[in-house]
């Protein structure tokens, strides 16, 4: 957090909040009274739930706190490196249509809109090029982009395959999402050790299961689950 002003996301009502955003558009701001009195509040809850913050290594705590929700939440301002394509380097014929780009693990850490509790996981992103590829290093920027945010795995899993179906128009996308989520392991059931997964497929990985079959075989995923 700077001295003068800290990010928030500043709300648009034409804004579409079900699609990321991979433009940046108002940097998320916070003005000094505001950081104080949300602190002031923060400090109120922690102090409710039996923290003691009259002391060294705790008097901060509602500021780092507040901080590391801006941190954790930057994937709503975009991120204008995502726009990079290039051509692609299929030089015609069938392959074209059949040669994925598997890229993955990807490790993410997302807040639950539910309870405002991490889960976190890896994803796998496949995509069959049509006219452009993407620069693979923009494959982890996208994942960064949806899942640095409020949200839930499902909805998660198809902005990932949508966004990048709208950025390459390919001949497909296959998405495969598994992750942890805390509000199941520190509350409720308290499930440790079971993963939620999810899947989302665009174009030629709807219509063809061999293809899906190779994603997961490729991925190192052995049907469905590493």
């Amino acid at each position: 957090m700077t001295h003068d002003h800290d990010r928030l996301h500043d709300h648009d009502e034409h804004d579409d909040e079900s699609e990321p955003r991979l433009k940046p558009d108002r940097p998320r701001v916070i003005s000094d009274a505001d950081r104080l009195r949300y602190e002031g509040y923060l400090a109120e809850i922690l102090a409710a739930l039996g923290l003691d913050l009259a002391t060294p290594g705790t008097m901060a705590t509602p500021r780092r706190f507040l901080r590391a929700l801006f941190d954790t939440t930057s994937g709503y301002e975009g991120d204008p490196k995502l726009l990079t394509a290039f051509p692609t380097e299929c030089l015609g014929g069938a392959n074209c249509e059949i040669a994925q780009v598997v890229e993955g693990p990807i490790p993410f850490f997302a807040l639950c809109e539910h309870h405002a509790l991490p889960f976190f996981g890896n994803v796998y992103v496949g995509y069959v090029a049509h006219e452009g590829i993407i620069g693979i290093s923009k494959l982890t920027r996208l994942v960064r982009v949806v899942t640095r945010r409020f949200g839930v795995q499902e909805r998660m899993t198809y902005q990932i395959c949508d966004e990048l179906d709208r950025m390459m128009e390919p001949h497909g996308v296959a998405v495969y999402v598994e992750a942890h989520h805390l509000c199941t392991q520190m509350r409720g059931v308290r499930e440790m050790h079971p993963k939620t997964r999810t899947t989302s497929y665009r174009g030629v990985y709807v219509e063809s299961a061999q293809l899906r079959g190779e994603f997961f075989d490729v991925s190192g995923l052995r049907g469905g689950g590493s």
